[in-house]
C-alpha cells in the first residue's frame, strides 16, 4: 500500500465516523452544550473545516477554493462561546461546506507526487513533519472531534453506535 492509499483509507474511515455520529442529530443538538465550557458541535464542524483549509493553504498556498466570506472569523477561538445559531450555518451548509473542502484536499493531495508528500513541512505542530503527515492529520483531527460528539450522543441518551 503506498502513501497516497494510505491517506485516502484515512479520510474514508474519518468520513465513516463523521458521518455516523452527525447523521440523525437535529439542528438543536448541534447548538447544545452537554456541559460549560465544552464547544457545540457547529462551532467544532466550523473549526474543522477552517483548519482542513489553512493547512492545506500552508502547503500549497492559493490552491484551495476560498472558503465563504467570514467563514473563519465564526470559528475562531474568540466566538467559541457564542450560542446563537442564527450567527453559523446549518447542518446541511456545514456538511455541504466539509464535502467540498474535502473534495478539494482530495484533489491536491492526488496531484502530488510521493516525493512532494515527503517533502518536510514546518511550524505545524510537533509531529507532522512531512506533507503525507499533514494529510494524515488533518482525517485524525476529525477524528478525535469526533469523539467528543460520541460523549455528547450518550449524554443526550443516544445508544453507542460502535
Amino acid at each position: 500500500m503506498d502513501v497516497k492509499q494510505v491517506l485516502r483509507t484515512n479520510f474514508s474511515l474519518q468520513e465513516f465516523l463523521v458521518g455516523a455520529y452527525l447523521a440523525d442529530l437535529s439542528s438543536t443538538e448541534w447548538f447544545a452544550r452537554p456541559v460549560p465550557g465544552v464547544n457545540h458541535i457547529a462551532w467544532q464542524v466550523g473549526h474543522l473545516i477552517t483548519a482542513e483549509w489553512s493547512l492545506i493553504e500552508k502547503i500549497l498556498p492559493g490552491k484551495m477554493e476560498p472558503l465563504p466570506e467570514g467563514f473563519a472569523q465564526k470559528h475562531s477561538k474568540e466566538t467559541s462561546g457564542v450560542d446563537d445559531p442564527a450567527l453559523f450555518l446549518t447542518k446541511e451548509e456545514y456538511l455541504a461546506l466539509a464535502k467540498q473542502v474535502r473534495q478539494n484536499t482530495l484533489r491536491l493531495m492526488e496531484a502530488m507526487t510521493p516525493a512532494e508528500l515527503d517533502l518536510p513541512v514546518t511550524n505545524i505542530m510537533p509531529l507532522v513533519k512531512t506533507n503525507s503527515d499533514l494529510f494524515l492529520f488533518i482525517g485524525t483531527h476529525w477524528i478525535m472531534h469526533s469523539g467528543q460528539w460520541a460523549v455528547f450522543r450518550r449524554a443526550w441518551g443516544r445508544p453507542p453506535l460502535f
